[in-house]
């Protein structure tokens, strides 16, 4: 099937036998029947179930069942990034260590962490900056060494002998919507604690936040940097997210992007929309628990 479209949006026409999509995203694909019926086939992450439909020039054909996937475990770099980690658990509230450097007041879960303008205007930064507030029993992992890789198709996609689609094939025709390079940056963890389920940003529950506030018109970047072993599809309502690759070169304009465990991936955003918008996880139960903020353009 050729991928000729996500969210949307066109992009240059990719080719693939296989893609991964979350909650809120969409993708519109051209298939060319050779045969009298085809398998449209999707499996849940995790292996568990699946769903099927028939693609058939007429009423009554059907085509084999493909068998599920196994289950794969995550790696160590699925878990921890490319080289190390921190594990929060059991720490007590004496052991935890509050040295990091950030402009965030106690609540705000969202951590300035400004760059010189030379330095961002380039490419996304690199430097891993905790918040103070995910020094706390709602986070229980934090990744030091996050991986910046957008060529990889994620967890029980790699190596499957198929042809999958990665963030790295997509490419929205006509380039950038807005030319001008990022005024700031703005670094968001994405953060958890899995025997408590609980979901939140730089450790802060939404009910415990305060919101992020954009200027109308600015051009900013945006770091999510996802502390967690689960993939989260994040959604910014009201205005496009313009992900770019690690050295700061445009890809393709999306409205919820996938952030893989222990990624760390960048964005920019134009603030054109005035007002009061959600920008959450597309799962519910995550979103649900907290990983939900207010984003004020004003």
């Amino acid at each position: 099937m050729t991928v000729v479209q996500t969210d949307g949006l066109n992009v240059e026409p990719v080719t693939v036998d296989e893609f991964r999509f979350g909650s809120g995203e969409t993708y519109d694909v051209i298939v060319e029947p050779t045969k009298t019926a085809y398998t449209i086939f999707a499996e849940s992450i995790e292996r568990t179930g699946f769903v099927r439909g028939t693609l058939s020039s007429k009423p009554g054909l059907t085509a084999d069942i493909p068998a599920v996937s196994e289950p794969v475990w995550l790696t160590m770099e699925d878990m921890m990034g490319a080289m190390n980690h921190s594990m929060v658990t059991g720490m007590s509230d004496g052991e935890m260590a509050m040295n990091h450097d950030d402009h965030s007041t106690p609540n705000s879960g969202a951590v300035m962490k400004q760059s010189s303008p030379t330095d961002i205007l380039i490419k996304p930064s690199k430097q891993v900056r905790h918040a103070s507030t995910e020094y706390s029993a709602s986070t229980d992992m934090l990744v030091d060494t996050p991986r910046t890789n957008l060529d990889d198709p994620g967890v029980g996609l790699r190596d499957n002998g198929r042809r999958v689609l990665t963030l790295a094939d997509l490419k929205t025709i006509g380039g950038p919507m807005d030319s001008r390079g990022p005024d700031r940056e703005i670094e968001l963890h994405l953060t958890g604690n899995m025997e408590r389920y609980s979901w939140s940003i730089d450790g802060v529950e939404y009910g415990k936040s305060t919101p992020i506030h954009f200027k109308h018109g600015e051009r900013l970047r945006v770091i999510l940097h996802n502390d967690t072993m689960m993939t989260h599809p994040m959604h910014l309502h009201g205005m496009w997210s313009e992900l770019e690759n690690d050295e700061g070169e445009f890809l393709v304009r999306k409205h919820t992007i996938l952030v893989q465990p222990a990624q760390r991936i960048s964005f920019l955003v134009t603030a054109d929309a005035f007002g009061r918008w959600a920008w959450h996880c597309h799962l519910l139960f995550h979103m649900d628990a907290g990983m939900f903020r207010q984003v004020i353009v004003t």
